[in-house]
This record gives C-alpha cells, structure tokens and sequence, in this order.
C-alpha cells in the first residue's frame, strides 16, 4: 500500500511539471553559424488547436542559452501556470546583444530579434504580433532586455531587465564591452549610443509596457535607480522594483516570478498596463 501511495505521489508530481522543453538550433545567416536555444512549451501545447504568446529571456555575461533553465526548472510550472511560450536564446559569453560596430561576427541584435523571432514564429505555434511578444534578462541580458525592446519596439511589445547593466559607461574596462563597441575615448559615441540609460531619450514609436528591478545590494543597484528616476523624468511610464538582494541566482530565481506576472497580465489583458506618456 506505502509503495502504491508512493507511486501516486510522484506520478502527480510529475504531472505537476507537464511542461515539455526543446533544445532548438538554428543557422544565423547575420553570423554564418548555428546557433542554439532553449524553448519551454506548455503541457497545453499538445492540443494542436492551442497558440501561445511568447517571453524571450536572456541569459547573463558569461552564460549561456541553457542557463535559466538549469538554474530554475520552475520554469517549466511558471509556462503551465501562465500559458505562455518561454524561449531562452544564446547571447554569447559577452555579446551585451549587440550588432557589434566593431566585429561583424557578433550580431546579436539581429540573432535575437530577428533570426530567433522569425524561427520561433514558423516552427513553433505562438501568437503572432508584438503585443504577444516580450524580452528580459539579468544581467547583462537584463540590458539587452530593456535594449532590444527598446530598439525593436514593433516586435516586443513589453520588456524588463533584472539586475541589469543598465548604464555601460560605468563599467569601461569590465565584461569584454570594449570588445564589442570599442574604448571610450576613441569610440565615445558608441559608449552613449548602446547605452539603456541614454536611449531611452528618443521614445520608439510603438508603446512598451516595461518592468525592471534591482536588489538592493547588488553592484547594479544605483544605476537602476538612476533609470527608474530619468524615466520619471521624462514621464516614461513604467513598473519599477527594488528589494533586498544580490546580484546571484536567488535573486532571479525570485524576480522572474514578478516579471512573468506582469507580461501574463499584459498579453491578458494588455488595456491594464501603462503605455510611455500615459502615466
């Protein structure tokens, strides 16, 4: 009887985590290679008549595409809970996802935002359309979450960041950055051009719903802040948070749960998030 109940019990928590993940590789013809990520379907994706909204999350400095769901398989409960599409492309070990001004073998603006979306959308059954679309990442993927929304605004109709590098210029001799934009005294536009913290100054055409957040220890901390306070400033409307916390997978583990909240109730019910301007 004890091995029948226990046989049950793992039964039903396995069914619990009826999500299913795919490891899909696509050829980038902006960088002549292929290229790997991770993609999380809900355990409703079995049902051939069910399409699903999609979050694209980066990984960080370093990483790579399999990182968030090695590091947080609640992943996997977090796309039944929701019903949405979670896909973890490859940024690189120190991309920033940028199209490098400086190296046409690093083009991961156009890997992620073009390439990763278009193979998305014809392989796998999403929702077509930007406001069935959203980006986020930690780190230095929690910059190109808030970059590539950004930029690419008619493709992403909400983006987020957490603990991201917001505010590049504060790190000129960290995280390979030289590598791919250049030094700050020959190559001192590119430093303002790819920089969250600056382009937020030219609003895109299309409205985003955007959050971002920060703990509170983290050595990220006072840039996001600095974002949060200019984005006031410039009446750009926006969910910010800030709890206590470092810059470690504890944090994220915690603060993607926040994020995925917020970008289910966007493709939901998208008339309850604020628009930039509308504050």
């Amino acid at each position: 009887m004890k091995k029948i109940l226990l046989s049950l019990v793992i039964f039903c928590n396995i069914s619990l985590f009826a999500a299913t993940v795919d490891t899909a590789t696509m050829y980038s013809n902006s960088m002549q290679k292929n290229i790997q990520c991770v993609v999380i379907k809900p355990a409703s994706y079995k049902k051939k008549t069910n399409s699903f909204p999609v979050v694209y999350l980066l990984h960080g400095y370093s990483g790579n595409y399999s990182d968030w769901v090695r590091k947080v398989p609640r992943l996997l409960q977090y796309a039944d809970e929701f019903q949405l599409m979670i896909v973890c492309p490859d940024g690189g070990f120190s991309s920033w996802y940028f199209d490098s001004p400086l190296d046409s073998a690093m083009r991961y603006e156009t890997h992620v935002s073009s390439e990763v979306v278009t193979y998305i959308d014809a392989h796998y059954r999403t929702i077509p359309g930007r406001e069935h679309r959203a980006i986020t990442g930690l780190s230095m993927g929690g910059h190109g979450g808030l970059f590539l929304g950004w930029r690419h605004a008619d493709i992403y109709g909400a983006c987020g960041s957490m603990s991201g590098g917001v505010d590049i210029k504060t790190s000129p001799r960290d995280f390979d950055i030289t590598k791919r934009i250049g030094d700050t005294a020959a190559y001192a536009a590119n430093w303002k051009k790819y920089a969250v913290l600056n382009i937020i100054e030219q609003k895109p055409a299309d409205s985003l719903a955007i959050i971002f957040d920060c703990g509170t220890a983290d050595f990220f901390y006072e840039m996001n802040k600095q974002l949060h306070l200019k984005m006031l400033q410039l009446h750009i409307a926006h969910d910010y948070i800030e709890r206590p916390g470092q810059h470690n997978w504890p944090y994220w583990q915690n603060a993607v749960l926040y994020q995925l909240v917020y970008f289910h109730s966007y493709f939901t019910k998208g008339e309850n998030i604020r628009k930039p301007g509308n504050q």
